[in-house]
C-alpha cells in the first residue's frame, strides 16, 4: 500500500509500515529526526494529502496518484482541551482571545482537510478535545498501555489517551487487557495530592511528547496494513 503519515517527523509510524514492506512516507514542514529523508516527504501537508507530485527530504521527487491510507496527525495546539482554558475571560485578555480563537479556527479547518482527503482509508488522530463537540465523537480513545506487553514494557506501559476519527477502519484491536498503569507509583503525586502521568514528566519536552509510542504504530501497521 501507498500509506502517508502527515504530520510526522519522527517517522516511527512511517518505519513500522515499511518495516511490513509498504510504500510509506513521513510527512512535515520541518526535516525529520527519524534518520530516514528518503522516506520524508517535507511539504505542507494539505499539498500532498491528495496526492500529486512530492518533494523528499533528500531532494528527489515522487508521484502519487492517490494515497490507499492516510493516518493524520494534525497539530493540536489550540484544539485539545488543555487549550480551552484560553478562551476564558477568566483566564485570558479578550484580544488575546480574539488571536487564539482564529488559530482555533485554522487548526479545525486543517482537521478536516486531513479527514476529508480524497483517500477510502483514512484515521486522524488528536487529543480530546474541541473536535469532540464541533466535529462528531471521536471512533475510538486509546491508551499506550493498551498496546504494551505488560507492566515490564516501561517504553508503552503508561497512560496518555488519544483519539482516533476513522474513515474506512476498524478500531484498533489492544493488545494488552490488564489492569491500567497505577500513575502515582510510576511518577508519583504533585503537591496537591493528584498523581502524575506521563504527561507531566515529560511535556516539557516537545521532540517526545509529539512521538507515536511505538506499541500503537506497531498495531497501526499490523491491523491497518
Amino acid at each position: 500500500m501507498k500509506v502517508l503519515i502527515a504530520c510526522e517527523e519522527s517517522q516511527v509510524v512511517c518505519k513500522a509500515f515499511r518495516e511490513r514492506g509498504h510504500e510509506a512516507y513521513s510527512n512535515d514542514i520541518v526535516r525529520c529526526s527519524g534518520g530516514v529523508p528518503k522516506w520524508h516527504i517535507m511539504m505542507d501537508a494539505r499539498a500532498v494529502l491528495n496526492g500529486g507530485v512530492m518533494r523528499l527530504q533528500n531532494g528527489q521527487k515522487i508521484e502519487i496518484d492517490k494515497w490507499d491510507l492516510i493516518i493524520a496527525h494534525p497539530p493540536c495546539t489550540y484544539l485539545s482541551n488543555a487549550a480551552t482554558r484560553s478562551h476564558s475571560l477568566r483566564m485570558t485578555p479578550l484580544n488575546w482571545i480574539n488571536a487564539r480563537t482564529q488559530n482555533r479556527i485554522m487548526g479545525m479547518m486543517f482537521f478536516m482537510d486531513c479527514i476529508n482527503a480524497n483517500c477510502d482509508m483514512i484515521a486522524v488522530e488528536n487529543p480530546v478535545g474541541v473536535m469532540n463537540t464541533c466535529y462528531r465523537k471521536a471512533d475510538q480513545i486509546i491508551e499506550p498501555y493498551m498496546f504494551s506487553c505488560g507492566k515490564e514494557d516501561v517504553e508503552n506501559y503508561v497512560t496518555k489517551r488519544t483519539c482516533l476519527w476513522l474513515k474506512g477502519l476498524e478500531p484498533l484491536k489492544p493488545y494488552y487487557t490488564g489492569e491500567k498503569p497505577n500513575n502515582a507509583k510510576l511518577f508519583g503525586v504533585n503537591p496537591t495530592g493528584k498523581a502524575r502521568c506521563w504527561n507531566d514528566t515529560f511535556t516539557r519536552d516537545p521532540s517526545i511528547r509529539s512521538k507515536t509510542f511505538p506499541g500503537i504504530a506497531k498495531a497501526m501497521a499490523d491491523q491497518w496494513g
